[in-house]
């Protein structure tokens, strides 16, 4: 009924390895891409974004002639 003796060290040892194993996979997977696989990646979110600007209303708000001009407008 005794349990089996564990060294600590070298379970410390074995846990740290499958940690780092699990990071690593996850790298592999985020940053291991072809330069072609990002270029298009590139290519898709650049369409996407100027598909969205195309939708978008160009609204100017009306000024009052007695106003003074916000930060960055020039008169």
């Amino acid at each position: 009924m005794t349990g089996d003796v564990v060294n600590l060290r070298q379970f410390r040892k074995r846990q740290s390895r499958a940690d780092k194993e699990r990071r690593a996979e996850q790298n592999r997977i985020s940053f291991g891409r072809t330069k072609a696989e990002k270029s298009l990646t590139s290519a898709l979110n650049e369409k996407a974004a100027k598909t969205l600007d195309q939708g978008q209303l160009e609204t100017q708000p009306a000024k009052a002639s007695g106003e003074a001009p916000q930060d960055g407008e020039k008169t």
